[in-house]
C-alpha cells in the first residue's frame, strides 16, 4: 500500500480525525504561529 492511502486511511480514522483537530487548535493560537515562524527562520539559516 503506498504511503498516500495509508495517510489517508489515518486521517479518517477516530485518531486521525483527533489528531487533525487538535492540529487545527493549535495552530489558530498565534503564540504557537509566532513559535513555528520563529522555528523555521532558524532552520531556513542552517
Amino acid at each position: 500500500m503506498p504511503i498516500v492511502e495509508k495517510v489517508k486511511r489515518f486521517l479518517q480514522s477516530p485518531n486521525g480525525r483527533r489528531l487533525t483537530e487538535q492540529g487545527r487548535r493549535l495552530a489558530a493560537d498565534p503564540r504557537n504561529r509566532e513559535r513555528a515562524r520563529g522555528m523555521l527562520t532558524r532552520m531556513r539559516r542552517r
